[in-house]
């Protein structure tokens, strides 16, 4: 057999070194060379899901709040926002609902004093404790429909608010009523038992009753407080009786329990410190009439200059805390029922009837 005849030695001519696209790609240039900037370390699997919306995304907002579960910061801006989007209807009938709460007490306490004795003093508190028990329920169903309107962007006036709130009040009555019979019931049963062991036994017997005791109750109300919070709302926007909307309210709660208590209890505590720092300067003012009076007792004017300074503060923060229990009940309902895509269609001068959906 013979070898096979000499390949070609070199580059063919006409070549002129130009490099062979078989010998690979060049190397990448180093870092920092003029025009590329260094290589990223590579990385691994897919990217970190976001955490909030990709930029560009629409918020559907016709009112004062965005129409998707809420955050504190919404509940909060919503609840100051409806005021400044009806401030006649809110602050009005709040400010005349709030004097006559105050005028009532402050009566009543005169006529209490003047007559003197146990008695004259129980029915004034009970008198009082009355009026202002139903001039509250009263305004928190005016202002549960002037939130609701807000929420879709319409407008409401003081005379509207009150037709669509007055044939609810019978059952917003037996509402509160039934609340407030629920909370004096146990608190009855506790101090019962612990004046019964204080006087059986000892007063040592009776703290090591009552400590465990009152803490279980303060639970229980507390517990009570975050459950029954959303039954006014369930009443006005959806027509429910006293049960109904009692159990409605445990059902929208209940799986959102410690973000609703949450809420209320920082909201009530943010009502507290701007009501208080409201009423100072008049409660001082009230402190300085009394200089020189027999005993520092409080006199007429010192009463009511003080007592202007409370109605101020009530005037400012009841309709917030007003506003964040019923924007807790709009959050809760678009979380359990998408109700935010029902409220999207609606219009903003709508009948209330939007809330009866389910």
């Amino acid at each position: 057999m013979t070898a096979p005849p000499p390949g070609p030695v070199g580059p063919p001519p006409g070549w002129s070194g130009r490099p062979n696209p078989w010998d690979g790609y060049p190397p990448p240039p180093p870092a920092g060379y003029p025009g590329h900037p260094p290589y990223p370390p590579p990385t691994f699997g897919y990217p970190p899901p976001r955490s909030g919306p990709y930029p560009g995304t629409p918020v559907w907002k016709p009112g004062v709040i965005p129409l998707r579960p809420l955050s504190l910061t919404d509940v909060f801006n919503g609840a100051v926002g409806y005021v400044r989007a009806n401030p006649t209807p809110t602050l009005g009938l709040t400010t005349v609902i709030v004097l006559f709460t105050t005028v009532v007490g402050f009566l009543t306490g005169l006529a209490a004093n003047g007559i003197g004795g146990t008695a004259a003093s129980a029915a004034g508190v009970v008198t009082g404790g009355t009026a202002m028990l139903l001039t509250t329920t009263l305004l928190s169903g005016l202002l549960t429909t002037i939130v609701a309107r807000s929420v879709l962007g319409g407008r409401i006036t003081a005379g509207e608010a009150w037709r669509r709130a007055r044939g609810r009040l019978p059952a917003l009555i037996g509402l509160t009523l039934l609340e407030v019979a629920v909370i004096a019931l146990p608190i009855g049963v506790v101090v019962l038992i612990i004046v019964g062991a204080a006087q059986a036994v000892n007063g040592v017997v009776a703290a090591l009753l009552g400590v465990p005791l009152v803490l279980t109750l303060l639970a229980g109300l507390v517990a009570m407080y975050a459950l029954l919070a959303l039954a006014p709302a369930a009443v006005v926007l959806e027509h429910k009786g006293v049960l109904a909307a009692i159990r409605r309210s445990v059902a929208l709660s209940r799986p959102r329990f410690w973000r609703i208590l949450g809420i209320l209890l920082l909201a009530g505590v943010v009502a507290a410190l701007v009501s208080g720092a409201v009423a100072l300067p008049f409660q001082l003012a009230g402190q300085v009439l009394t200089i020189g009076e027999s005993a520092g007792q409080p006199t007429v004017g010192g009463t009511a200059i003080a007592g202007i300074g409370q109605v101020i503060g009530q005037i400012i923060t009841t309709p917030f805390t007003a506003g964040v229990a019923t924007l807790l009940y709009v959050d809760a309902r678009i979380r359990s029922e998408a109700f935010d895509f029902t409220l999207m269609a609606a219009s903003p001068n709508q009948d209330d009837a939007v809330w009866l959906h389910q």
